[in-house]
């Protein structure tokens, strides 16, 4: 069985320059009181990586308001403006990477590939600094595999077993994000007994900590 922690206990768990998924699109599939106990935890120097910059004051938004984060690795921040400001301001390193690129950049971490090869963004300002690959006569930007100490999980109903399963749109992000991290932690909508093993999205093995305890419905 694996281990439901509390708050206090995860806090334990973070440091300072630590590199993060953080599960959800659009903080759909957030892990928003994960986030909050990074917030109250004071770490920083944080380098994060998320679908997008979140809203003001909501998901990963948070941790950026709180001057928590030195790097976002996301697909957009155009929700979030404190993000721009903060980019043109020279507070906060932003790297823009294509969605899809970004998604298969952690997926082939977590099935310990060094990378992935795509033809999104060559002739832009995506390929600078990029190995070009040609293939059959076709060139493709080597997107390197895109791991994390930690992954934060959101919008995932669990079993006492530590397997997965994720409601409707937020099996988005979530499910990759899971097998490419060193720790990863899961804030549940819900703990049942079992998940029918036809239905678990995210097995055990992957899971290491539970926020909240057993048959804990939020």
């Amino acid at each position: 069985m694996h281990k439901f922690i509390n708050g206090e206990v995860f806090k334990t768990l973070l440091k300072d320059g630590m590199k993060i998924h953080v599960g959800g699109f659009l903080t759909n599939g957030s892990p928003e009181t994960l986030i909050d106990l990074v917030v109250e935890s004071g770490v920083k120097n944080l380098t994060i990586i998320c679908n997008d910059g979140g809203y003001e004051g909501n998901g990963v938004g948070k941790m950026i308001n709180h001057g928590q984060v030195k790097k976002l690795i996301a697909s957009h921040i155009g929700t979030n403006p404190d993000v721009g400001r903060l980019m043109n301001e020279e507070k906060l390193i932003v790297e823009l990477v294509p969605q899809g690129t970004l998604v298969e950049r952690i997926r082939a971490y977590g099935a310990g590939l060094g990378g992935i090869l795509t033809p999104t963004g060559l002739n832009t300002l995506v390929q600078e600094g990029k190995e070009v690959i040609q293939v059959k006569g076709k060139d493709y930007l080597l997107e390197e595999a895109l791991g994390a100490d930690m992954a934060l999980i959101g919008g995932a109903i669990a079993d006492e077993y530590g397997n997965l399963k994720y409601r409707e749109t937020m099996r988005n992000f979530n499910p990759m994000m899971a097998t490419a991290a060193e720790i990863v932690v899961v804030e549940p909508v819900k703990v049942i007994e079992v998940i029918d093993p036809e239905n678990v999205i995210t097995p055990h093995p992957f899971v290491d900590y539970i926020l909240g305890g057993e048959q804990d419905e939020r």
